[in-house]
């Protein structure tokens, strides 16, 4: 069972009873010195073909729910959801389910690693050398920089405890994700509308009409297993009702195609509709138009985002006679230039119908939302190329893929004498480090989870290994400890942690008084239903209540939208898919995984409206170079016609184009950020749809695969 204590010697010592079940299903604080061991080499606990199960937080995306893992014979084995726990009550999405395909990739970095740059030739290395490597690093701890994913909040936590003691650059975060979501100018709204700077939490449960402005909530955005949930009920209510939802988006997702009416508006004038749509209800419902409201005509609105005034009128008459109305700004609404504007004028829907902190209404999540704005990722970039940053550490996220090529991230990384990568994969960055120290996976791994905006409690999820690592890999807190200790000053004076285990112990202890849904007279205990439950929550329903600061009495500044040219000129929308940030595609379970809107696999596509392909003579699996028209990159993609598109708009799915990440990602579709604008809005949000493309034939043709059938959809033969 162990390599320091037998399991008998255990039980001998603690005289815990929940303490040695703990410990026979990998809980409680020994748990640090318990190796899961192999089929070949099965722990005595184990009875072959008897299943052990865990509770643990899936690592794919950083909504944070909680999963249940089945294991057998030391081998993880199916993933479903927790039910207990707050955020998916049970549920888990495609990306969840493949967690067991990240383990077992074999594309994994099998150890640490030096490398050439730009090459694929590595020199194994030995952990002590790796730690003596992290530990140079900090010594010259004022021109370290940290750039690090969404997920592992935990070592998010130790990285700004290092730059604090160190006084160096806090740590940033970055996921392409969290751009297309809107996410910072959606914290940045709530900061603007509520004074606090926070990831609002819509209850559509209790909501009887949803304005949706671009959140595409039943696939990707911010906590889809959380929102899927909540729309379930919202379809059926109490005594045979059934909400009512108003999609407003430029394409036609999944979540518009569940929608009552779903509104292709032209991309950017969302705005115009909130402020429209907020001055026709204060008209019906006989209230002083708030001076928000007042500048807008709705004949202007109409005649910009191209929707009827009739229309208009029609979906505020639904709204006012609402009892719950919530409108929700997300995504495509928010990743434009008036993105921070809209947003302010889509949440002041809400405090006009005082829908805030009541049941359907506008609540903030609990914790802070450390997401790093574009304007910082750009500020980085000026200082690597200014030579003022010696090393990079980068964790959970792959800057060279997921960042516009025209901020010019490689290049700069080029000018940083040392880039260390802590990936479990080889990907596009690492590919340009210098050395890799792999972490173990999701399921190898200790930590906690913040949750932010998928429960209606306060909440976190915690994290713990399933099985042992099947690779030599280590945990990157471990690593970031041992360097620390080595290092003089501050740094070795302050961070005070024996162990990852230790770490974790000591930041959830304020937790034992907080007033979960279970209690624990002191720590050991507690740790053990910390990792037996999946995390610690409240009992009951509580989030705070946004203030209304009295905003709908300002004016909201929308800029004019820019026109595009009458010459081939596109809105380019990229949409989010079961990819996730991108490094989903090395799972060939997602690649297998149909698009829910077009059946395709295995690729990535480019959707026009068969009315404008019609114009430029452009059929389905034609290849069509795509050309941005401010920057003039451009990279190729595979035609699918799609008539759920406006005709002056083109999309493509984030997350294929990969030159690196293993045999199932290298070399399938392109990646849309190649040509993303690199425009930010007020926010400091990249304004991701103020790109603009020029489409040209090639010539060339590439069939897509797809489960749809062209003979029943376009009548071919």
């Amino acid at each position: 069972m162990s390599d320091n204590i037998s399991r008998r010697d255990f039980l001998k010592l603690s005289g815990l009873g929940i303490t040695a079940a703990a410990v026979m299903t990998g809980c409680g604080p020994s748990s640090r010195y318990v190796v899961r061991h192999a089929y070949v080499d099965m722990p005595e606990y184990n009875q072959t073909g008897v299943s052990t199960f865990y509770a643990t937080t899936c690592q794919e995306c950083p909504a944070g729910c909680g999963i249940i893992v089945r294991t057998q014979e030391g081998r993880a084995i199916k993933i479903e959801g927790n039910p207990n726990h707050p955020v998916n009550q049970g549920k888990i999405c495609s990306r969840g389910l493949t967690s067991v395909q990240g383990l077992y990739n074999p594309d994994r970095i099998g150890g640490p690693q030096k490398r050439i740059r730009g090459e694929r030739n590595i020199t194994p290395m030995n952990w002590e050398d790796a730690v003596t490597v992290v530990s140079n690093s900090l010594a010259n701890s004022g021109k370290v920089a940290f750039l690090l994913g969404l997920t592992s909040d935990h070592l998010y936590d130790l990285a700004s405890e290092i730059t604090t003691a160190a006084n160096s650059i806090p740590p940033y975060r970055y996921s392409s994700l969290a751009t297309l979501e809107g996410r910072a100018t959606l914290v940045k709204a709530s900061e603007e509308m509520f004074g606090k700077p926070k990831l609002p939490y819509f209850d559509i449960s209790n909501s009887d009409v949803i304005l949706n402005f671009g959140a595409s909530f039943l696939e990707t955005w911010i906590s889809p297993m959380a929102y899927s949930r909540g729309f379930k009920n919202f379809r059926k209510q109490n005594f045979g009702k059934r909400g009512y939802l108003i999609s407003f988006e430029p394409r036609q997702s999944l979540t518009s195609a569940n929608a009552d009416l779903w509104v292709p508006a032209s991309p950017g004038s969302e705005g115009y509709l909130a402020l429209a749509i907020g001055k026709i209800v204060a008209q019906i419902k006989s209230l002083p138009i708030p001076v928000m409201y007042d500048d807008i005509t709705i004949s202007d609105a109409s005649k910009i985002s191209g929707v009827s005034e009739i229309k208009l009128q029609e979906i505020a008459e639904i709204v006012a006679r609402a009892e719950h109305p919530i409108a929700i700004p997300g995504g495509s609404a928010l990743v434009t230039e008036n993105g921070l504007q809209t947003a302010k004028a889509i949440l002041g829907l809400n405090v006009l119908h005082k829908n805030l902190g009541v049941p359907g209404g506008v609540y903030l999540s609990t914790g802070d939302a450390p997401t790093t704005n574009l304007d910082e990722i750009v500020k980085l970039i000026q200082e690597m190329n200014a030579g003022n940053i010696a090393t990079l550490f980068i964790h959970g996220t792959n800057p060279v893929f997921e960042l516009p090529k025209s901020l010019g991230f490689a290049e700069a990384l080029k000018k940083v004498p040392t880039v260390i990568s802590f990936s479990s994969f080889e990907d596009e960055s690492v590919i340009e480090s210098d050395y890799v120290f792999p972490d173990h996976t999701g399921l190898e791994s200790f930590g906690y989870q913040r949750v932010l905006s998928g429960s209606d409690r306060e909440a976190i999820s915690s994290i713990q290994p399933v099985v042992q690592p099947i690779h030599d890999t280590k945990a990157t807190v471990d690593v970031f400890l041992a360097a620390a200790a080595s290092v003089s000053g501050d740094i070795s004076a302050k961070i005070k942690y024996t162990d990852e285990v230790d770490f974790l112990q000591q930041k959830i202890t304020p937790l034992l008084d907080a007033g979960g849904f279970y209690n624990a007279p002191e720590l050991p205990t507690f740790w053990s239903k910390w990792l037996q439950y999946g995390g610690w929550w409240k009992p009951e329903m509580g989030l705070e209540t946004p203030e209304d600061i009295n905003k709908l009495s300002e004016k909201i500044d929308l800029q004019p939208l820019k026109q595009l040219s009458e010459n081939n000129e596109f809105h380019l929308i990229t949409f989010g898919t079961q990819m996730g940030d991108g490094h989903g595609a090395n799972r060939p379970w997602l690649q297998e995984t149909p698009d829910p809107m077009t059946t395709l696999t295995w690729n990535s596509w480019i959707e026009i409206n068969p009315e404008t392909a019609d114009k430029l003579g452009i059929h389905d699996d034609d290849i069509v170079t795509v050309a941005s028209t401010s920057g003039g990159e451009t990279i190729e993609a595979v035609v699918y016609r799609y008539p759920a598109i406006r005709p002056d708009c083109v999309a493509m799915p984030f997350g294929q184009g990969h030159t690196a990440l293993g045999r199932y990602a290298e070399g399938r579709g392109s990646n849309p950020a190649e040509i993303w604008s690199n425009l930010l809005n007020q926010s400091g949000n990249l304004a991701v749809f103020e790109t603009k493309v020029s489409l040209t034939p090639t010539g060339k043709r590439r069939p897509l695969a797809r489960q749809e059938s062209k003979a029943g959809v376009y009548g071919e033969h």
